[in-house]
C-alpha cells in the first residue's frame, strides 16, 4: 500500500512548555503519552523541516484549513513546507477543512481565486494528490455550487457532495472519514440571508440523519469526523456557534464513539477533551494567518502558531503531529486501541 522510504531520524522528546498563555501536558487517558514542545531549538527550517516519526505501515494525510490569502502572510512558505515534508512522509491525501477562499468565496469554477489561493500556491509535485475539501463559512459567502463543481476542473479536488464519507486503509484496518457541512448546522448562518444565502436552503435534519446512519453502519476501527467549526474551543466568535454543534452534532459523536473531531475556523491549534467521552477535539491552525489563543475548559494543548497537522493511521495507532510555519513539530498526540 505504501511507497515510503523510511528515512526519518529525529529527536525523541520535547520539553513541556507553556505556549502564549496555553497549557501543555501529557494525556493520561491514552495508552501512549502525549509529548509536546514549542520547537526544539535544533535549527529546523522550511528547507530542512523536522519530519514526524510515523509507523511504516500507516496511512499519512494532512489536515489543512483557513488557507485562502492569495499567497500572503505565511500561506506560500507553509505550502512549500507541506510539499517538502511530503517528499519524505509518503503523503496519501489532504483533508481541507474549509475556508480555502477568503473572504467572499468564489464566483465560479473559473474564478481567478482558484489560481491565486490554490493551484499556484500548492504547486509542489508531492501535493498533486487527492484533496478532500469541505465548506467553511467563507465558501458560503460565494457560489457554493462552484466549490463542488471544481471537482470537474481539477483532478485533485474531490468534493462529490456537500457532505460525504471516505474509507481509507489504516494498516490492515479501516479509517472512516466523515466530511460534514457545519455551516447549515448553526443558526447564526441560517438566519443571515444576506451574507450566507444558501445556508437556510440546506436540510439540517437530513444531514444529521445521514451522519447518524454513516457512523452507525461503519465497521471501521478508526472513526474521524471533520467539519469547519469547532464544538469546543477558545475563541471570541459567537458562543452559539459552539452551543449549536454541542446540542446537534456532539451527541452523535458520543453515541458512535468517534475517535476524533477535526476542524479549523479559529486560526490556531487547540486540543481539547471534555469529560470522559473519550473524543479528541482537534482544532487545526490556519495555513496562512493565525490568531492568539489561551487555555479554556478541557484544554490539553494550544498554540498561536500558523501551520498544519500531519496524521498517521495504522492498525493500532492514530497519531497527530502539529507542524508550525518554521518546520517544527510542536505537538504530538497518540491514540492506541
Amino acid at each position: 500500500m505504501n511507497r515510503r522510504n523510511y528515512l526519518q531520524t529525529l529527536s525523541a522528546l520535547f520539553a513541556t512548555t507553556a505556549l502564549g498563555g496555553c497549557v501543555a501536558k501529557g494525556d493520561s487517558s491514552d495508552a501512549a503519552s502525549t509529548t509536546v514542545g514549542k520547537g526544539s531549538g535544533k535549527g529546523y527550517s522550511l528547507e530542512h523541516p523536522q519530519i514526524p516519526q510515523v509507523p511504516e505501515e500507516s496511512t499519512v494525510f494532512y489536515l489543512v484549513s483557513d488557507l485562502g490569502r492569495n499567497g500572503y502572510y505565511e500561506q506560500k512558505p507553509i505550502a512549500e513546507l507541506m510539499g517538502r515534508m511530503a517528499e519524505t512522509l509518503d503523503l496519501e491525501f489532504v483533508v481541507a477543512a474549509g475556508d480555502t477562499h477568503h473572504f467572499e468565496g468564489v464566483a465560479s469554477t473559473q474564478d481567478p481565486l482558484w489560481m491565486t489561493n490554490y493551484e499556484l500556491i500548492y504547486s509542489h509535485p508531492e501535493l498533486m494528490t487527492h484533496w478532500y475539501p469541505l465548506y467553511g463559512n467563507h465558501e458560503y459567502r460565494g457560489n457554493t455550487e462552484a466549490v463542488m463543481a471544481y471537482s470537474q476542473v481539477s483532478r485533485r479536488w474531490n468534493m462529490p457532495a456537500r457532505y460525504y464519507s471516505r474509507v481509507e486503509e489504516a494498516g490492515d484496518e479501516e479509517l472512516l472519514l466523515v466530511m460534514i457541512d457545519t455551516v447549515p448546522l448553526i443558526d447564526k448562518y441560517r438566519e443571515d440571508d444576506e451574507d450566507y444565502p444558501d445556508t437556510a436552503k440546506q436540510d439540517m435534519e437530513a444531514q444529521l440523519r445521514w451522519i447518524d446512519k454513516t457512523l452507525g453502519e461503519s465497521t471501521a476501527k478508526w472513526k474521524i469526523v471533520v467539519g469547519h467549526h469547532p464544538i469546543y474551543a477558545d475563541t471570541p466568535k459567537t458562543p452559539s456557534e459552539r452551543t449549536d454543534l454541542q446540542s446537534r452534532l456532539n451527541p452523535l459523536l458520543e453515541k458512535h464513539k468517534v475517535d476524533m473531531y477535526l476542524c479549523g475556523h479559529i486560526h490556531n491549534f487547540q486540543h481539547i477533551r471534555m469529560g470522559d467521552n473519550g473524543i479528541d477535539y482537534w482544532v487545526n491552525s490556519s495555513g496562512s494567518l493565525s490568531r492568539p489563543v489561551k487555555a479554556t475548559e478541557g484544554t490539553l494543548f494550544c498554540s498561536p502558531d500558523a501551520g498544519f497537522t500531519v496524521f498517521s493511521a495504522s492498525n493500532d495507532r492514530l497519531t497527530l503531529h502539529a507542524i508550525n510555519g518554521k518546520g517544527e513539530v510542536i505537538y504530538e498526540h497518540v491514540r492506541e486501541k
